[in-house]
């Protein structure tokens, strides 16, 4: 203790008499610093005032107008204007063929596998034909047996024919006969009652010659009958051996194998799928048009096609198939594309996009940037309320514009407008119909307004 007052208050009184000695100080050091600064920023703006007038007063007027103004400069070139639509679609090959068993029996062989390539007329599969083969043996039994019972048929008109030839002799001699003993009943050389006889012979003689020719015709008829019968049985023979036939099941292209639904061992049915085949000389790409681009489409037109899986590679394709009929709904047109495909390497499902080309006449097209804004410079007249014409709204397409072709005087280089008439207008871009040649060069872009004969220099973004 200090007389009575304890040191620790002496020390926190001398601490805070401290604190606010150095508080004070900094205040002062900071408002110096601040006036220091507003004195010279108030002499640098009195010293550069009469400069800048002086400048202002030597500038000859007009400098600025004369002043090269900094522009983008391109070269007019013919091109297409058309907005094009792609469309996605998947490939799919040219044919697909369902490999379906046309008899009964057990599957013994199945020699195939998905993605097989085959041969038309390869032997694919076969099924268990011991069935066959038994009904294909009774129906040749029965065709053979038809055609022994014909043969028999033919003997018996072969003699029924003779027995006719015997009995017309026969009835020859007997009209002979009759007439003979008539001539000598006439003469009374024999009684009447023996000419009667040899006359009732002679008729006797003609009915046995007519019932021998009735039959002759009844055994032709029936050779007809057996000989019809053959044939239907022929029929049925040649059906057996067919079916039989279809126990050995063939590729009917050439191609690869989609799906297998089988195996081998399994009992199959008349019309069980057995095998999808595909023809992979081509393939083809079904995509859903718009009607707007419709007017492009045309039979055994030309397509472009990109597939995702080969991305260096473009295809072209020809249109094979246009619906004539659009989706109500989204008025939608299928449009089926084919591509060559002479290596196969374009498989089924496969991510297509198909663009379309139509053949028009380029022209030159240049960015709508590069003409000059005529209705910018010039007054929109007032309406007239008497007038019954309307003033043309600003979506009205321009028909003609203004730009600025590169001149060249001396060694400055000077621009020129140009009046051009104006075609499409798609995309910020716009064909020259006339006004503008291939070749010349014009500005696309300029920092500031240009007037004629405005000195330019071309950017570093000019074409040269």
């Amino acid at each position: 203790m200090v007389s009575g007052v304890p040191l620790r208050q002496i020390l926190q009184a001398k601490s805070s008499q401290i604190s606010e000695r150095m508080y004070e100080l900094n205040l002062v050091r900071v408002i110096k610093g601040t006036a220091v600064t507003l004195v010279a920023m108030a002499l640098t703006s009195c010293n550069s005032a009469p400069k800048d007038g002086a400048e202002a007063q030597t500038r000859p007027r007009g400098a600025e107008r004369n002043q090269a103004i900094a522009v983008d400069v391109a070269i007019a070139a013919t091109a297409p204007l058309e907005t094009v639509r792609e469309y996605t679609g998947t490939t799919q090959p040219v044919r697909e063929v369902a490999i379906r068993a046309q008899a009964e029996g057990q599957l013994q062989q199945l020699n195939v596998d998905v993605g097989d390539r085959v041969k038309q007329g390869q032997v694919l599969a076969q099924i268990d034909d011991a069935i066959l083969s038994a009904q294909t043996a009774e129906a040749q039994a029965e065709l053979a047996s038809r055609r022994t019972e014909i043969v028999q048929l033919e003997a018996q008109v072969s003699d029924a024919k003779t027995q006719v030839a015997q009995n017309r002799y026969q009835l020859q001699q007997a009209q002979s006969d009759a007439a003979r003993y008539a001539s000598l009943a006439k003469s009374g050389a024999v009684s009447k009652q023996q000419a009667e006889q040899f006359r009732t012979q002679a008729n006797t003689a003609a009915q046995v010659l007519q019932s021998a020719q009735a039959k002759v015709r009844a055994q032709q008829q029936a050779i007809i009958v057996a000989r019809s019968r053959i044939a239907a049985q022929q029929a049925v023979v040649a059906q057996q051996q067919r079916r039989r036939g279809y126990a050995v099941v063939a590729a009917p292209i050439s191609g690869a194998v989609l799906t297998r639904s089988t195996e081998r061992g399994n009992l199959v049915q008349v019309g069980n799928e057995l095998l999808r085949l595909g023809d992979f000389s081509q393939a083809k790409v079904n995509v859903q048009v718009s009607e707007l681009d419709l007017a492009k489409v045309r039979l055994n037109g030309t397509a472009n096609i990109k597939l995702d899986a080969f991305p260096k590679e473009q295809f072209r394709g020809t249109v094979t198939r246009i619906s004539p009929a659009a989706n109500p709904t989204s008025r939608l047109i299928p449009v089926e594309i084919t591509i060559p495909n002479p290596t196969g390497k374009v498989g089924s499902g496969l991510l297509a996009r198909a663009t379309f080309t139509q053949t028009t006449l380029d022209r030159v097209v240049i960015p709508l940037s590069a003409l000059q804004d005529d209705r910018a410079n010039t007054k929109s007249p007032q309406p007239n309320p008497n007038s019954s014409q309307r003033a043309p709204t600003p979506s009205t397409p321009r028909t003609n514009g203004t730009l600025f072709v590169i001149t060249r005087q001396g060694e400055q280089t000077k621009v020129t407008p140009r009046t051009v008439t104006l075609g499409q207008q798609i995309d910020g871009k716009v064909q020259i119909l006339s006004g503008l040649n291939p070749g010349e060069r014009f500005v696309s872009r300029a920092s500031r307004p240009l007037k004629d004969g405005q000195p330019v220099r071309l950017s570093i973004l000019s074409a040269k």
